[in-house]
């Protein structure tokens, strides 16, 4: 079983939220490929000034350690969205209509306890981090910035988690609906296939039908 985006419009009140939450999942995630981008950039420069000019970045370690955990979790609420996630899906696969629906809502419930907890210990090391000044070893960083976006990243996670488990409790209520707010479940070969078109890369018209009836 895969998962791909849902993007439907209408779907009410949720609806509304779920696209206004989207579009801030899809600036942060963009933020964070940009920002690993530049990363990379600043790894060849590293590598190029340290090979011929002798002249590497300073604090090149420090910059790398600090942004990585950062730039990573800007993207965690957009990979939930999409359900880019890993799971363990030997029991759902098996499983249809309010069973599913439920399994999908007990580990949305599990998933908001642990992020919420992950929020409190973040932020509290985020602020200590800033009242006493820490910083990096070599190059004397301030570390609370990345800390903090830390913690405002798993915010947001808590957030796409919520309205996730609007869209889980409105389906558990009625299996029949439409799934608004949570990713679209689909087996491998559909996702193959969307893939590929998205890719550009012809299908033939009894694959693409198999793919649509699939999803």
């Amino acid at each position: 079983m895969d998962h791909a985006e849902v993007t439907r419009p209408g779907g009410g009140a949720l609806g509304a939220v779920d696209r206004a939450m989207y579009g801030l999942e899809k600036f942060t995630a963009l933020v964070s490929g940009f920002g690993i981008f530049g990363l990379m950039l600043i790894g060849v420069a590293q590598i190029f000034g340290r090979k011929f000019f002798n002249a590497p970045i300073f604090g090149y370690i420090d910059i790398v350690e600090i942004s990585m955990s950062a730039l990573v979790f800007l993207g965690l609420a957009y990979t939930e969205r999409l359900g880019g996630h890993i799971r363990m899906e030997l029991i759902v696969t098996h499983l249809k209509g309010r069973w599913l629906w439920a399994f999908e809502l007990m580990g949305v419930v599990l998933g908001l306890f642990i992020v919420g907890v992950l929020i409190v210990y973040s932020w509290e090391h985020a602020m200590r981090a800033y009242r006493s000044g820490d910083s990096s070893i070599d190059a004397q960083l301030l570390l609370w910035p990345s800390k903090m976006i830390v913690s405002i990243s798993l915010m947001l996670l808590f957030l796409r988690l919520a309205i996730s488990l609007w869209g889980y409790l409105r389906l558990l209520a009625d299996p029949e609906a439409v799934p608004i707010a949570v990713p679209e479940i689909i087996d491998v070969e559909a996702q193959a296939l969307r893939d590929a078109e998205a890719a550009g890369i012809e299908v033939g018209a009894a694959a693409r039908r198999d793919g649509r009836e699939a999803g």
